[in-house]
């Protein structure tokens, strides 16, 4: 099993090798009119560009300092933009064999500088549009109606901030911006379904600090997410614990008269052992229970356990295009937002925060506010 952290690196480190390649060789072969003294140049800065990101990442695993964290975000703002050029890319192939094909025989080198100038042009403003958009963030209201639900809990609100994805990229100011959304809000309660911290070694107490000074009447309650448990999970569990936020690992709580329970992502990406945690709840549809579960996934388990609303995370809604659509795949419907499983009801946040690059296209960040009929 330890293996499989080297070929997944070797994997995304392969094709970001072929991804910097095409760019190479499409600007090259698209763009004539380059100085003969620009092409080494810009070999060499493909080929450091081409290694940044699973180099930052692996930096920010052990290190944390203002070097360390410039060259993450700046190595992260470039796999966004690397995205969309590299589409780019392809797309001036395709376009340009598709002319041949016709027999379209105009200049070919003003044509292919038109091709892939235009591409490209699209290509950065969809990238830069994704920075600014990530950092909009969106105050969804969604009206949570469940059976059954104890008649002091109607018109009560919590609010659901997943994936914030505290680290090197959204730091303490980050952290102090949603935390002072939130309390404007003024919940009764909070609900943090994973993914808190990015993975990345930081001063994770000073992180959490501005989440910490939240004081909803019936308190804060976490999950974990699997950026969570890379590596040891009591790393980022600690400071959590210290910080008063109530983690839920595989339990339940019962606050005023309402079943709140949480299963970690560890066990509950495993079929028979979520099955066997739900199971010793003693879970029912009689008295409504709120599962905080990462991933919106297993839900005929979820359901059949007795279990009336899961809040998850996970899937940042795909958060830039073309993963929108293959998230669309993987999740269906339970990718973003309120939707139901039988008698499950489903809420799926896009999240606060962001992974890999700090942009949007095709998603946007939110903080819910559940509102309860």
């Amino acid at each position: 099993m330890k293996a499989w952290p080297f070929l997944g690196i070797f994997l995304v480190q392969s094709f970001l090798f072929f991804a910097h390649w095409l760019l190479y060789r499409t600007w090259i072969d698209f763009w004539p009119g380059l100085p003969p003294a620009a092409i080494p140049v810009m070999r060499v800065a493909l080929l450091v560009l081409a290694f940044s990101f699973i180099g930052a990442t692996l930096l920010s695993f052990r290190f944390s300092n203002p070097a360390i964290r410039l060259f993450y975000k700046a190595a992260a703002v470039w796999l966004g933009f690397l995205n969309y050029l590299f589409w780019a890319a392809c797309l001036s192939w395709l376009v340009w064999f598709a002319l041949w094909a016709a027999r379209w025989r105009p200049n070919p080198a003003a044509v292919r500088l038109w091709i892939n100038g235009s591409l490209s042009a699209a290509a950065m403003l969809a990238a830069m549009y994704g920075l600014l958009n990530a950092r909009w963030i969106r105050v969804r209201r969604v009206p949570i109606h469940l059976p059954n639900l104890p008649a002091s809990w109607h018109g009560r609100k919590a609010v659901l901030m997943s994936d914030l994805h505290l680290g090197h990229v959204n730091g303490r100011g980050f952290s102090r911006r949603m935390a002072g959304i939130a309390a404007r809000l003024k919940p009764d309660i909070i609900f943090l379904p994973g993914d808190l911290f990015d993975g990345s070694k930081a001063n994770l107490d000073g992180l959490l600090a501005p989440i910490c000074e939240l004081a909803p009447p019936f308190g804060i309650f976490f999950t974990t997410g699997n950026h969570e448990e890379f590596g040891n999970p009591k790393h980022y569990l600690e400071p959590i614990a210290r910080s008063g936020i109530r983690i839920l690992a595989d339990e339940q709580v019962f606050v005023d008269g309402l079943r709140i329970a949480g299963v970690s992502y560890g066990d509950a990406v495993y079929p028979m052992r979520l099955h066997c945690i739900l199971e010793r709840m003693n879970l029912n549809h009689a008295q409504p229970t709120i599962l905080l579960n990462h991933v919106p996934s297993k839900l005929s388990i979820v359901e059949q356990a007795g279990v009336s609303l899961q809040l998850s995370g996970h899937t940042h809604g795909g958060q830039i295009f073309p993963f929108t659509w293959i998230t669309r795949r993987v999740f269906g419907p339970f990718t973003y937002g309120l939707h139901r499983f039988g008698v499950l009801q489903v809420y799926t946040s896009s999240g606060c925060g962001t992974w890999g690059p700090p942009m949007r296209v095709g998603s946007h960040p939110e903080i819910v506010v559940l509102e309860f009929k």
